[in-house]
């Protein structure tokens, strides 16, 4: 899905009071759209969780993003390179 409509619609969200993280492989379209937390992933285009059959890497990234939902900075955007 599109980094920066993914973005935009986890703000919306968090101002229903609903948690979000995105998952991004586009650092400028975040810095440049703000999500309310995201994690910054180095990997190919379409693979946001690594490599494919390997699942405690997977684990690892879904886990880091995980995490941002425990931190409260003080004001948003939170971006975090995994």
């Amino acid at each position: 899905m599109c980094n920066q409509t993914v973005s935009l619609i986890a703000a919306e969200l968090e101002r229903r009071g609903i948690t979000t993280v995105c998952i991004v492989l586009l650092r400028e379209v975040a810095e440049k759209v703000h999500p309310p937390r995201a994690l910054f992933v180095p990997f190919r285009h379409g693979y946001p969780l690594d490599r494919p059959h390997d699942p405690a890497r997977q684990r690892a990234v879904i886990e880091a993003a995980m995490a941002l939902t425990e931190r409260r900075e003080v004001r948003p955007p939170l971006l975090v390179d995994l």
